[in-house]
């Protein structure tokens, strides 16, 4: 019995080897899983900033107050002597009191931070103490501690028994949290009085400026008033507005910190105007 030419084979091409996608639909579709699998990985956190001053805000309260003292006070005084027609007098007044105002506002601000420092190493001893004599009534002023916090005390027994352990950590604890008395930078009391010193002297060197310049006093004193009621308002909006960050405490800022320093130098050229007319 002979069989036909056009008998099937038993296996043929497509069946000998299973069935493969064609290398472009792979090709499509690959990307797409990838940027699928790409796009579902979990991302990398960022960190977080907030948006305080934090550490810089000790120095830039050494910085607001300087400024401010030394963009006021000097210029009061320059103001007043300006009355009596002769520059000289302003400049050696005017610097007498800039340099004579810059160490004594660097010392104010020296002192002030050694105290605070002296201060937090006191408390820090006494409360050290008190960890040692009563460990169960400071045990206890831990869990009211974090009872304002809404941590009731079962939930905060492992807090306690984990800080409790260590005295060192206890005694932070207790003047973080109870006394609020974050330790002091050592370096603190040496920066803060160069700081604070040489804002008062930038500031106060600036209403002068006009006075070695010009001879007469009386237009000195004019172009000292326009500059330093620019920068007023300048330095009061930047002032206000990198502690509150917003427009109207800007504003408010620039408004106070103009009222003021009109105010000093107002005063300040009215008395020495009546006692250089014997009125006083």
């Amino acid at each position: 019995m002979s069989h036909s030419s056009e008998e099937t084979p038993l296996l043929s091409p497509e069946l000998s080897s299973p069935e493969r996608p064609p290398p472009s639909t792979s090709s499509r579709v690959r990307p797409k899983v990838v940027n699928r699998m790409t796009s579902s990985a979990p991302q990398p956190e960022r960190p977080h900033v907030e948006a305080h001053m934090g550490q810089y805000d000790s120095i830039m309260r050494d910085v607001i107050i300087g400024f401010s003292d030394g963009l006021t006070v000097p210029f009061a005084l320059t103001a007043g002597l300006s009355s009596l027609g002769d520059s000289r007098i302003v400049i050696m007044g005017g610097l007498a009191e800039l340099c004579s105002g810059m160490i004594s506002m660097g010392l104010g601000a020296y002192l002030a931070a050694d105290t605070e420092r002296q201060h937090w190493e006191a408390e820090l001893e006494r409360e050290s103490a008190e960890v040692d004599a009563c460990p169960a009534v400071e045990r206890t002023e831990i869990y009211d501690i974090l009872a304002r916090y809404g941590v009731g005390r079962e939930a905060a027994a492992p807090l306690v028994a984990e800080l409790t352990a260590s005295k060192d950590r206890w005694v932070r604890f207790m003047m973080d949290f109870e006394l609020r008395l974050p330790e002091p930078d050592v370096g603190r009391a040496w920066a803060s009085a160069a700081t604070m010193g040489l804002s008062y002297f930038v500031g106060g060197l600036i209403p002068m400026l006009p006075y070695f310049f010009l001879s007469r006093t009386d237009r000195a004193l004019l172009v000292s008033v326009a500059i330093t009621v620019v920068i007023l308002l300048i330095f009061g909006f930047l002032k206000n507005w990198l502690a509150i960050r917003t427009r109207k405490a800007g504003l408010w800022g620039s408004v106070q910190t103009l009222i003021v320093g009109a105010l000093a130098a107002g005063t300040s050229y009215a008395i020495v105007r009546a006692l250089d007319h014997g009125n006083v």
